[in-house]
């Protein structure tokens, strides 16, 4: 779920032919015109809400603290914008003959924002940590095909249940080898072709010796490896960030200082954007696009691009209540994704038909069966799962613009099945990520999709696999969890993705969640800016970004 920048793919990758996201996602505004004294010493603003988790690549799991990490963290590898290969950063070489052993060498002089240096250690041992299961880290599962990993993760048994997960007979992956200061060993349990992708990830980064030693206190002041480093956090106000001097990668940023000012409502956010107080926006309100008025209200400001997400409704299969597959089923063909296309997004999000994002490489195109608006059968399905005599409450974060989109879901649902349905919003997205995480969540959910790396993989893992770190509706099934394992053991892409596409059509037989709609970015900036880009996930380039 984040973004990167540009430039050349290791020795190892060849194989690794991977088409990543957005067509356009590299278009800028106002290119080159930037004034670089001022740049050099000015400072720029950008909306954001409030992270959910401490500042921790290996805790940080959705996009309010996944776009601060992004910053201030360079992994071995990075996406770039408009599509292509993933691309070196971090990393001199990686190599592998079979697809099994990575030998990967890293650039010399990198260092962290505490002056300490980045070396392969910080790799090994900040992998090593956010697998080892005792430590909570929901990335942790983002290591699985390392050798060694079933030894330090130990799988909780019964879920929420009263059961303990056993604790692990090792600290660390056998499978990571640090060979010196800048060349480490990364064996898997099998050969993966897709492994080297998965690297320019957050759950990647490299973390310096502070970490290990007040891991707490980290999570709050941040010590990372990239462009721009920590300055301060003021919960549901603002983080702030500034230029590292001593950063070595070609990525660096123009601007000195980058403020992500967090908001409680993105309508306070468009309003500031407009008046001067905001610099950047990644996503207007829905508001804003009727009648394409965001785009009369930022002349030559306004920027859209695809991005590789997807608007989702999530169901909590540790309700009783949704345990049914003909239940999720007669819900999905409830949905009028098109009329919501076209009357809420002004037809600017289109509706979703298959379970990965239409950009992914090796996403099985039209693979949702139940994506169609079929009420005739939705009312068959929901007679056969014995009705739904309560009323079915769809939540969503009442901070950002979902209130149309759900409550339309909601209403069509209530209408295509004739049952009592409503949504609901609750104040803030970190609270709403609380209810998710404990498990708490009385009713479907808004949910959404945005990849953390250009593959397919990426949405059956992270989603439907038991236990994946982003399965939020505890869906299990071992069918899936079999197909998965032997995809990612698939020597190629072409082995891999026929697997992946296997186990979608089991998805699609049990709806553990609705897939809506394709987002599209709809993304201003202010009058202060130029050379205005866009990363591969529609965010802002903050190492093209100049000051007029």
């Amino acid at each position: 779920m984040r973004g990167s920048t540009p430039r050349n793919v290791a020795a190892g990758l060849a194989a690794v032919a991977i088409v990543a996201a957005a067509a356009g996602c590299g278009d800028n505004k106002d290119g080159g015109s930037g004034d670089s004294a001022k740049t050099a010493d000015g400072a720029i603003s950008m909306h954001g809400v409030q992270p959910q988790n401490p500042l921790i690549p290996g805790m940080t799991t959705e996009t309010g603290g996944g776009k601060i990490i992004d910053y201030m963290f360079s992994g071995l590898m990075r996406y770039p914008a408009g599509g292509g290969n993933p691309e070196k950063l971090a990393a001199e070489s990686m190599e592998t003959t079979d697809s099994k052993v990575y030998k990967i060498k890293l650039k010399s002089g990198m260092k962290f924002h505490d002056g300490t240096p980045v070396n392969a250690k910080s790799f090994v041992d900040a992998w090593n940590w956010a697998a080892y299961s005792p430590n909570g880290a929901p990335n942790g599962t983002f290591f699985n095909e390392i050798d060694g990993y079933k030894d330090v993760h130990g799988e909780d048994p019964d879920g929420e249940g009263p059961k303990k997960a056993p604790t692990p007979t090792a600290k660390e992956m056998k499978g990571l080898k640090v060979v010196d200061d800048l060349n480490f060993e990364v064996t898997l349990s099998a050969p993966f072709s897709i492994w080297p992708t998965k690297t320019g990830y957050a759950a990647f980064m490299p973390l310096p010796e502070s970490f290990f030693k007040d891991t707490a206190a980290f999570g709050k002041k941040p010590v990372g490896n990239g462009p721009v480093s920590f300055v301060s956090w003021q919960d549901n106000v603002e983080v702030k960030l500034t230029r590292f001097a001593d950063y070595s990668l070609d990525d660096k940023v123009k601007v000195k200082d980058v403020t992500v000012k967090l908001y409680q409502q993105d309508s306070a956010a468009y309003a500031d954007l407009q008046a001067g107080n905001l610099d950047f926006m990644e996503q207007v309100p829905i508001s804003a696009l009727a009648g394409q008025k965001w785009k009369s209200d930022l002349p030559d400001r306004a920027i859209e691009t695809n991005i590789p997400t997807n608007g989702i409704i999530a169901f909590p299969l540790y309700d009783k209540r949704f345990q049914n597959a003909d239940l999720r089923k007669a819900v999905s063909l409830a949905i009028d994704r098109q009329l919501i296309s076209d009357k809420i997004f002004f037809g600017s999000r289109p509706p979703a038909d298959s379970w990965a994002n239409p950009s992914t490489p090796g996403n099985p195109s039209a693979s949702c069966s139940v994506c169609k608006y079929d009420t005739a059968e939705a009312k068959k399905l929901l007679e056969k799962a014995g009705g739904f005599s309560d009323e079915m409450v769809f939540y969503y974060n009442a901070d950002s613009s979902h209130k149309e989109w759900m409550e339309a879901v909601a209403n069509s649902v209530r209408d295509g099945l004739g049952i009592k349905a409503r949504a609901e919003g609750v104040p803030t997205f970190a609270v709403f990520r609380q209810m998710i995480d404990e498990r708490k969540m009385k009713g479907p959910y808004r949910a959404a999709w945005q990849q953390d790396y250009p593959d397919v993989e990426n949405w059956v893992g992270p989603l439907y696999v038991t236990g994946g770190s982003s399965n939020d509706g505890d869906y299990s099934n071992k069918q899936v969890d079999a197909l998965y394992k032997e995809g990612t053991s698939a020597k190629d892409l072409e082995g891999a993705h026929a697997k992946f596409a296997e186990a979608l059509k089991i998805v699609d037989a049990d709806v553990p969640s609705v897939p809506v709609y394709v987002y599209k970015s709809q993304a201003g900036f202010g009058t202060r800016l130029a050379n205005v880009k866009v990363d591969h996930v529609g965010e802002l380039d903050i190492s093209a970004v100049e000051l007029k």
